[in-house]
């Protein structure tokens, strides 16, 4: 029988196509040999080879048929395939690689049949030429069809990866707190290309680090997924033994388990979990450390995860651990800034019975940090009482730090019993100096121009209960609000004083009368300050809260918090001291007005001895009459009338000798044979505490006794016994 080349190729198909599952057999083995990369997702083996079948027998049918290649319709899953398998990151070289070796195999196949049709060899010849024509031709054209569609799917994966990036470069650490970061992750994973996310954090409380044996301590931060249930717990049961770990809940990756290996290498890994399911190992690290590792699973979203995935994966965990580890580090130096603010800040306030007080501190929301914020209660003498709020300008350590400093200068400055304006006037020098040297300090750093700057306000008022009467100067800072017994709130008008730091400005001093039960609210602008109301509708807030009734000042100060903050934090530092004032009445003090004359000693001492009789108080008549005797003495030798002695009995006996003279007494220790200079060491020897305070005019020597102990000494003669010559 005479053949030509177009009738041996469609005899040479007729005869192979009965046997054309064993060539598909045949192909699909040759392929899952050279090219596994095709056969290792269940899905993707599916495709290759229900592809591979098609393409079989569209190319049998077309040699058959006469059919030109350009005509022949290659399977409609094959642009499908060539797109999966872009989905899946696998090569394209691998696609044209088994479109390669199948044309091979069934090119061999087809020429095999052709010695069988004909001996004759010049149609052979001519069939083997024509074959190789309509295969390069065939080839070519499927090829470009699934380079396209690759490359389509590729361009299409990569705008979408990168839409996903820089979705997660806005939705991921838009806070400082790392657990919201951590489930911001886990969200934006599960709507893009996860079914389910957990992430969990190394406990630094338990001192882990990643190592190479042991236990791993780690805290569950954050977890989402698209059902109830999280697919990790089959696996971890079945790998590590490991149930579904509620949030916050701490618990350990035992020593070879996938993801101990990935906190203590660092490396990423993709696990197939079973025919429909699998999973990315990420570890979060940033800055060299390992911080946790995320969990990605999919089970209900098509396709096992890929290599493009993981480096999916990999580019958003490393973006989220550099905002943990910012957040971890915020956290700790927030820490560190309210550990420090905190023991800066008065643990407790002070005995006294001029004030009734209550307290609060509450640090601003965490975006902004520690501020500056800061409040004192400091007795003074003469049953005196300071109260004090100061606010530094600025948040965190470096605030912190400043309004220490300005706290112990502001105890230094009321312990010398300096006025409110004076005072004042020296802790602004004491900022101006303060600012100096940060400039020094940032100058010599950097060495530029540029210097930090220090700022402040302050209210500092002193409180007189034997006079009923309030002394206050502010500097720069905003009123104090005073509720007298009738329910009645008023915000005091205080001479304007500039804010600390500014210097070579005066400080003027206010003077007001607070009767008994008056209440005083002092406060940082935090308090009165919000985005949503002004300052004057804040003072209007403060004055209805005040003006409620409450059980006690505790109470008062929750009502104040709870009517002008907001449920969270506040926007601002906020200190607030509320001060309920008493009154030392006519029991409790007597005064004598003292002739500048020495004859008058012995009727002080009269009068003194009388009066501790009265009270009760005979135990401590002779170091009492001591004292005075030294004081007055010094009054009327050194002093300027009027010359005035007060006695006050509170928690303890306080005696005040007034002159209106400025010379101050200073102690001093006499030698042997000196006639003088005794008084005040006696009066440091007998006494709690003494000191001098100066006023406008004139200044007051006072000298404090404990109450209830024995007597220091019970004669004269015990001076001398004590150590101390000359006196007996």
């Amino acid at each position: 029988m005479d053949f030509t080349a177009d009738s041996l190729l469609s005899r040479a198909a007729q005869e192979l196509s009965p046997r054309a599952d064993e060539l598909i057999h045949d192909v699909e083995q040759c392929l899952r040999r050279e090219v596994p990369e095709l056969w290792d997702e269940p899905d993707i083996a599916q495709m290759t080879g229900e592809n591979v079948a098609e393409h079989v027998v569209a190319i049998l049918f077309g040699i058959e048929h006469d059919i030109e290649p350009r005509r022949i319709d290659p399977p409609a899953a094959d642009a499908e395939r060539a797109r999966r398998l872009a989905q899946r990151g696998k090569p394209v070289t691998a696609m044209l690689r088994a479109f390669r070796l199948a044309e091979g195999l069934i090119l061999d196949r087809l020429l095999e049949e052709l010695p069988r049709l004909t001996s004759d060899a010049e149609p052979i010849n001519a069939a083997t030429r024509k074959l190789f024509t309509l295969a390069t031709e065939y080839l070519d054209r499927i090829s470009e069809t699934g380079v396209v569609a690759f490359q389509d799917e590729r361009d299409r994966q990569v705008q979408w990866r990168l839409s996903v990036v820089n979705e997660a470069s806005v939705r991921v650490g838009t806070t400082l707190d790392i657990a919201r970061t951590a489930q911001e992750l886990a969200d934006l994973a599960t709507e893009r290309f996860a079914d389910a996310v957990t992430v969990d954090l190394l406990d630094t409380s338990y001192g882990d680090e990643p190592s190479a044996k042991g236990t791993l301590v780690v805290r569950r931060v954050a977890q989402q997924s698209v059902t109830d249930c999280y697919p990790e717990t089959t696996y971890q049961e079945a790998s590590y033994g490991e149930s579904s770990v509620p949030p916050q809940q701490l618990h350990r990756y035992p020593d070879g388990s996938p993801p101990a290996r990935a906190l203590v290498t660092g490396r990423p890994s993709r696990h197939h979990l079973g025919p429909s399911a699998s999973m990315l190992l990420v570890p979060l690290c940033a800055r060299g450390t390992t911080l946790g590792v995320a969990q990605f699973f999919r089970h209900h979203k098509p396709g096992a995860y890929g290599d493009e995935d993981l480096l999916l994966a990999q580019e958003i965990a490393a973006r989220t651990a550099v905002a943990i580890d910012n957040a971890r580090r915020y956290t700790h130096a927030r820490a560190t800034a309210l550990t420090l603010q905190r023991s800066l800040l008065p643990r407790s306030t002070p005995a006294q019975s001029a004030v009734e007080v209550a307290c609060r501190y509450l640090p601003a929301a965490a975006q902004l940090g520690v501020g500056g914020d800061w409040y004192d209660v400091i007795p003074l003498s003469g049953a005196r009482v300071a109260l004090v709020v100061g606010d530094v300008v600025g948040h965190g350590i470096h605030a912190a730090a400043t309004m220490g400093r300005l706290r112990t200068a502001v105890r230094t400055l009321a312990d010398i019993d300096l006025p409110p304006d004076e005072l004042l006037t020296h802790l602004d020098d004491v900022v101006v100096r303060l600012a100096a040297e940060v400039s020094d300090e940032v100058s010599a750093q950097t060495d530029t121009e540029s210097a930090g700057d220090i700022g402040a306000t302050c209210l500092y008022a002193v409180y007189d209960p034997v006079a009923g009467r309030c002394t206050l100067a502010r500097a720069g800072h905003v009123l104090p609000v005073v509720m007298t017994r009738d329910g009645t709130a008023d915000i005091l008008e205080l001479p304007a004083g500039p804010p600390l730091g500014l210097g070579g400005l005066p400080f003027e001093a206010a003077e007001i009368d607070l009767p008994e039960g008056s209440l005083l609210a002092l406060y940082t602008d935090g308090l009165i300050e919000a985005l949503d109301h002004d300052v004057e509708a804040g003072l209007t807030r403060l004055c209805h809260a005040l003006a409620q009734s409450s059980a006690s000042l505790e109470a008062t100060c929750d009502t104040v918090l709870e009517a002008l903050l907001p449920a969270d934090r506040p926007h601002d530092d906020v200190a607030l001291l509320l001060a309920r004032t008493h009154t030392l009445g006519d029991r409790q003090v007597a005064t004598w007005d003292v002739k500048a004359d020495p004859a008058e000693v012995a009727r002080a001492r009269a009068s003194v001895s009388e009066q501790l009789t009265t009270w009760g108080l005979e135990e401590l008549d002779f170091t009492t009459e001591l004292v005075v005797s030294e004081l007055v003495t010094n009054a009327i030798r050194y002093g300027r009338p009027p010359i005035q002695l007060r006695l006050i009995h509170d928690r303890t006996l306080m005696c005040e000798v007034a002159d209106a003279g400025s010379t101050t007494p200073h102690l001093r220790r006499a030698r042997d044979f000196d006639e003088g200079g005794r008084g005040l060491f006696l009066v440091a020897q007998l006494t709690e505490h003494w000191g001098t305070r100066h006023a406008r005019r004139g200044k007051t020597v006072w000298a404090e006794c404990a109450l209830g102990g024995p007597p220091l000494f019970s004669d004269a003669a015990a001076l001398e016994v004590e150590g101390i010559p000359g006196v007996v």
